[in-house]
């Protein structure tokens, strides 16, 4: 059977961005400031409250979960349950956040988008997209290998 190349760097992107957030932790409120997530994230963590890191792991485990799964789908590891419908949904949400994230801080006024400035919502639109371009030509190699 002949490996996927292209989930096997989908899934290495998935833990590359799931070690960076566990760096964030580790680094301190400059590295959330610098990563983007904001100064209230940064702030609480300045004062070591739990709320930033409970919510970066949790962020940490899902995006190590969806390297797994690309994984799996390239055929490196056991195939996990749900295998199509999780690559599929790990797709969308990969490219719909990459796409929204393009438009967001110009077509709303929300604090919540606002708190980020626009190079770093271009450039983790960006990086979303990328990562959602791989998951898709591999998932699409996964449903034609069947």
């Amino acid at each position: 059977m002949q490996r996927n190349k292209t989930l096997i760097i989908a899934g290495c992107l998935s833990f590359i961005a799931s070690l960076l957030h566990i760096a964030c932790i580790f680094g301190g409120p400059e590295w959330y400031l610098f990563f983007g997530a904001g100064e209230r994230m940064a702030q609480l963590a300045a004062v070591e409250d739990p709320y930033p890191t409970i919510v970066t792991l949790i962020i940490a485990s899902i995006l190590a979960g969806w390297g797994l799964y690309a994984l799996s789908g390239a055929g490196l590891i056991f195939k996990l349950p749900l295998l199509k419908t999780f690559l599929v949904l790990i797709t969308a949400i990969y490219l719909i956040r990459g796409i929204a994230g393009l438009f967001a801080p110009f077509v709303t006024s929300d604090p919540v988008v606002h708190q980020n400035s626009v190079t770093f919502w271009v450039v983790s639109s960006i990086i979303c997209c990328i990562y959602g371009m791989y998951y898709l030509f591999g998932t699409k190699q996964v449903w034609r290998s069947v």
